[in-house]
C-alpha cells in the first residue's frame, strides 16, 4: 500500500509533520513525492475521463434533439391526415428522446462539478508537490553537509590520519638518530690550536700562489706576484 489511499488524504497531510516523525526523511519524502506524482496522474486521468464522457453525451444530447423534432414532424402530418392515434403515438416517442436529453443534460451538470472539484484537487496537489520537493531539496543538501562534516572530522581525528602521524613521528625520530651519529663523530676531537689554525691559512696561500703560476705558464703571462712587485 501507499502512503496516502485516496486524494483527500494527500491534501490533508502535513509533509513537515510526517518527516519530523520518520526514521529516514530522505526515503520518506522520496515516498511522499512518488505517491503524489502517482495519484496526480491517476487524477488527471479521471478528469481526462470525464471530459470525454461529456463529449459523448453531448452529440448523444444533439442526435436526441433531431429525434425529438423527426417525431414533431411525424406528430403534425399524422394530425393532418386526421390520425391522431399516429400523432399521439408519435409524441410519446418525442417524449422518450426528451427525456433521455434531459437526463443526459443533468449528468452533465453532475460530471461539471466533479471536473470542478478535480480541478481544486489537482491545483491543490501540485502545490504538495512543491512543498515536498523543496523539502526534497532542503533535506538532501542538509544531509550531504552532515556527510561531509563526518568526513572531515574523520580526516583530521580518525585512525588513519592518527597512524599517518604516527609514521611521521617514526621518521622524526629516524632523522634525529641520524643526525646524533653524526654529530656524535665530533665528540673527543681536541680543538684545534692557534698553530694549527695559521699553518692552515700559509698552506692555503700557497696553493694559490701555486694554482696562479700554472695559469700563467699556460697563458704565457706572468705570474702574479712578479705582476705585482712591477706594479710596486
Amino acid at each position: 500500500m501507499g502512503i496516502f489511499s485516496r486524494t483527500r488524504d494527500i491534501i490533508a497531510a502535513n509533509v513537515t509533520d510526517m518527516l519530523d516523525k520518520a526514521d529516514d526523511p530522505a526515503k520518506m519524502i522520496r515516498m511522499i513525492i512518488l505517491e503524489m506524482e502517482e495519484t496526480l496522474v491517476e487524477v488527471r486521468a479521471d478528469a481526462a475521463r470525464t471530459i470525454a464522457d461529456q463529449k459523448e453525451m453531448r452529440r448523444h444530447i444533439t442526435k436526441l434533439e433531431g429525434i425529438q423534432a423527426n417525431w414533431t414532424d411525424k406528430a403534425e402530418l399524422a394530425l393532418s391526415k386526421d390520425r391522431e392515434d399516429l400523432a399521439k403515438a408519435a409524441l410519446i416517442e418525442r417524449q422518450k428522446a426528451t427525456e433521455t436529453a434531459e437526463r443526459l443534460k443533468a449528468e452533465i451538470t453532475v460530471l461539471d462539478d466533479a471536473l470542478r472539484a478535480n480541478e481544486v484537487d489537482i491545483a491543490k496537489l501540485q502545490g504538495k508537490l512543491r512543498e515536498a520537493r523543496s523539502r526534497q531539496s532542503s533535506i538532501v543538501a542538509r544531509l550531504e553537509s552532515a556527510e561531509n562534516r563526518i568526513k572531515l572530522r574523520d580526516l583530521y581525528s580518525g585512525e588513519r590520519t592518527q597512524d599517518a602521524f604516527s609514521r611521521f613521528d617514526m621518521l622524526e625520530r629516524r632523522v634525529d638518530m641520524a643526525e646524533g651519529r653524526a654529530d656524535s663523530l665530533s665528540i673527543g676531537q681536541a680543538p684545534k690550536s692557534l698553530e694549527d689554525e695559521i699553518s692552515e691559512l700559509e698552506s692555503s696561500d700557497q696553493i694559490e700562489e701555486q694554482l696562479a703560476a700554472m695559469k700563467a705558464a699556460k697563458g704565457g703571462a706572468k705570474p702574479a706576484g712578479d705582476a705585482a712587485e712591477k706594479e710596486g
